[in-house]
């Protein structure tokens, strides 16, 4: 059901169980997916697609414009996943022409009140954002990852999968696949044991994961010195490899 008082641009391609509240406005060049809920003063604007079962909460703003003082009007566009929920105002904005011209979020997501994803992010899956998340530009954040309230995160940082950050974390340098970290800079503090747990990590995958953990933080290796520690771990690991994969990735250093 689109109410009546929310404005619709005629070029926009709705599925027909979507819902619009009062007061909302989509733009033109937006889709949205069966399935998904707009709620009331909420702005669309495009080049934006949205997939299905998505539920937006009042006062977001999704696809607008970015902050980049670089950007001068290209049609760079923001695409999003299925089943998120993204909670009163929360902004999340294009891409630009500097980087891919996409933003990019997964899917079952949960973006809390206020945070913001800003251009030419990419954002995995089952992601959670708490509240007055700063996200800033070109920042990647791993399947899984938990960032606490009112951490920010600066621009061009990689954020592993299944990583975990305390609130008010101040995130300048990468931080590696299932990293747990806290602090202004951000500092680890071992590794999400718990959430692997949770999402069916075996005992002996968080064991070595740990052990892992230990090589890049506690021997006093480099990272070109635990990468050969764990490349030979890997051999009966294979959950080491996207540990592994991320550290090679790195381009701004770890949070050491």
């Amino acid at each position: 059901m689109i109410d009546s008082r929310a404005i619709i641009d005629p070029s926009a391609k709705l599925a027909d169980d979507v819902e619009v509240g009062p007061w909302s406005i989509v733009g033109p060049d937006v889709e949205i997916g069966a399935g998904t809920v707009i709620g009331p003063h909420v702005v669309v604007n495009g080049p934006t697609r949205i997939g299905q079962n998505n539920r937006i909460f009042q006062f977001a703003s999704v696809g607008e414009e970015c902050q980049d003082k670089k950007y001068a009007g290209e049609p760079t566009t923001l695409v999003i996943g299925d089943n998120n929920v993204i909670r009163e105002g929360v902004t999340i904005h294009r891409g630009t022409v500097q980087d891919n011209g996409e933003t990019i979020v997964g899917s079952h997501n949960l973006f809390m009140a206020n945070a913001h994803v800003a251009h030419d992010c990419v954002i995995g899956d089952n992601v959670i954002m708490a509240n007055n998340v700063a996200v800033a530009g070109h920042v990647h954040v791993g399947d899984w990852a938990i960032l606490g309230g009112f951490t920010a995160v600066h621009q061009f940082c990689h954020i592993g999968s299944h990583v975990m950050c305390g609130a008010g974390t101040v995130v300048l340098k990468d931080i590696p696949d299932f990293v747990m970290a806290t602090g202004n800079p951000a500092k680890p503090h071992g590794i999400n044991g718990e959430g692997l747990k949770r999402r069916g990590f075996s005992p002996d995958a968080v064991r070595m994961i740990k052990r892992a953990y230990k090589a890049i933080y506690r021997q006093g290796l480099t990272v070109t010195q635990a990468l050969d520690v764990l490349q030979e771990m890997q051999q009966g690991t294979p959950e080491i490899a996207p540990l592994i994969k991320s550290l090679q990735a790195s381009s701004r250093g770890i949070i050491r």
